[in-house]
């Protein structure tokens, strides 16, 4: 009777490695599904504001649509990163813009969660609340963090999705032009889709104080589509990244040594009145660990 009792625990541990196994190989196709070219809608409307003040002024509805190419730059077991590079401009004479980033981390346990005014702080969750989910890290045009959050990728009724809540810096359409409040509280949903994938965001404009509950100013609506076109309309984002790949593998070496340092961080809005991003996409000035590494030591309080 023992031994039976001890193949059935084997049959049922192998079975269930092999579940596991199988579900990760699901999650890995479904985020290696966001890579290629597409043509990209993005679409942002407030929907509720709170402010109490009849003065309020909501933002302007957003519409707005580009080419975009996700390159694949890291795909391991356990890690698949994505750059973004959007492409505007004439047809024969595109130009191209260094977009956000996405890294894909398995059952990672180690965070920096956005707080307020560019101050993140490092986290750390126990494995078992992480068991079987994905880290999601999002990282602005100078590869400088943004948010991150983990959760599980579901596949069910034909559908492959991923959903989360972070807090997150102001987002560039509104920084420029706002600064009545200070944290964007995200609602993020990635669902692959039978021709692309879609961004599905419902935000909360929050005005957050140390010592303070949170205040929501407004909400808002954002649905952003990926819809796929051959490869061959991104070329000129193809030739980006091949000229510049060495470039922003440096950067990427030099923020994961800040990050390394597994403790609160700040970084300053500008240096000699330049954000970070102004010097980096300098391609001309900002090639080589010597000329990179100072300019972001700079910037980190």
């Amino acid at each position: 009777m023992k031994h039976v009792f001890t193949s059935l625990c084997l049959i049922f541990l192998l079975n269930f490695y092999g579940f596991s196994q199988s579900k990760k190989r699901q999650d890995q196709e479904a985020i290696k599904e966001m890579c290629g070219c597409y043509e990209v809608t993005f679409n942002f409307a407030e929907t509720f504001e709170y402010s109490g003040d009849s003065t309020y002024v909501p933002s302007k509805t957003k519409h707005d649509h580009g080419l975009e190419w996700v390159q694949l730059v890291e795909d391991e077991s356990n890690k698949i990163s994505m750059q973004h590079l959007l492409i505007v401009g004439k047809p024969d004479s595109p130009h191209i813009v260094k977009h956000w980033r996405q890294d894909w981390v398995f059952e990672n346990t180690q965070f920096y969660m956005y707080d307020h005014n560019n101050k993140w702080k490092f986290v750390t969750l126990p494995k078992n609340d992480v068991k079987g989910q994905w880290t999601q890290k999002v990282f602005q045009v100078d590869d400088s963090p943004r948010y991150e959050g983990s959760a599980s990728w579901v596949h069910v009724d034909g559908k492959s999705y991923w959903e989360n809540e972070a807090s997150a810096p102001l987002p560039r359409r509104e920084y420029t032009t706002r600064s009545d409040y200070n944290v964007t509280i995200r609602r993020n949903r990635h669902e692959i889709t039978k021709n692309g994938w879609i961004h599905d965001q419902d935000n909360d404009k929050v005005i957050r104080e140390a010592g303070k509950d949170d205040v929501i100013l407004a909400q808002e609506k954002g649905y952003n589509t990926y819809v796929k076109v051959d490869d061959s309309k991104c070329q000129a984002a193809q030739d980006y990244w091949s000229k510049n790949q060495g470039k922003w593998a440096v950067v990427r070496t030099k923020w994961s040594q800040v990050f390394a340092r597994h403790q609160d961080l700040i970084l300053a809005e500008k240096v000699d009145n330049k954000g970070l991003f102004k010097y980096l996409l300098d391609d001309e000035n900002y090639q080589t660990a010597d000329q990179i590494n100072p300019v972001i030591d700079s910037f980190v309080k």
